[in-house]
């Protein structure tokens, strides 16, 4: 046998080889890029940077820096965004704003909304921000802000971009 012969002898069975080394590779990066998608469509649409700067310019004057008011002026955040997803979320924020608050003790709903009505009663004084454009525009930011507060993924401060 000669040096070239041997030569052509190994060169098919070191083609495929490395042929089958390369396809695992390929394998493993599209199983990477997979599990990248999956993670990233189990998060909340939205910017959660977006929606801390929505907060901060619309929210945080009444419900505080950390979402949740110490002083008891408006509802916790946090708590509420633990029970509610996206679409009802969306319906409070833009359009009615019950955030299912307690009635007070000896009073009926019926005597709670008629002293609303009447402004006896500033229960509900958030802003109607239907119209307002920043609101409206980033409010799947706004979701994906507090629900990361919710969740413990995201503290107080200024989120990461």
């Amino acid at each position: 046998m000669t040096p070239t012969s041997i030569a052509r002898g190994l060169a098919a069975p070191l083609m495929a080889a490395l042929t089958l080394g390369l396809a695992g590779c390929a394998v493993e990066v599209e199983n990477r890029q997979a599990a990248r998608e999956v993670a990233q469509l189990s998060q909340p649409p939205g910017s959660v940077y977006s929606g801390w700067r929505v907060y901060e310019d619309k929210c945080a004057r009444c419900h505080g820096p950390a979402a949740a008011d110490p002083s008891g002026n408006a509802p916790d955040l946090l708590a509420s965004m633990r029970n509610i997803g996206p679409q009802r979320f969306v319906g409070l924020v833009l359009q009615r704003y019950d955030w299912n608050l307690p009635v007070p003790q000896g009073e009926s709903l019926d005597t709670l909304i008629e002293q609303i009505m009447a402004r006896r009663t500033a229960v509900l004084s958030m802003p109607a921000w239907q119209s307002e454009p920043s609101v409206n525009a980033h409010i799947m930011d706004l979701h994906a802000y507090l629900s990361a507060r919710a969740d413990g993924t995201q503290g107080p401060g200024i989120p990461q971009r």
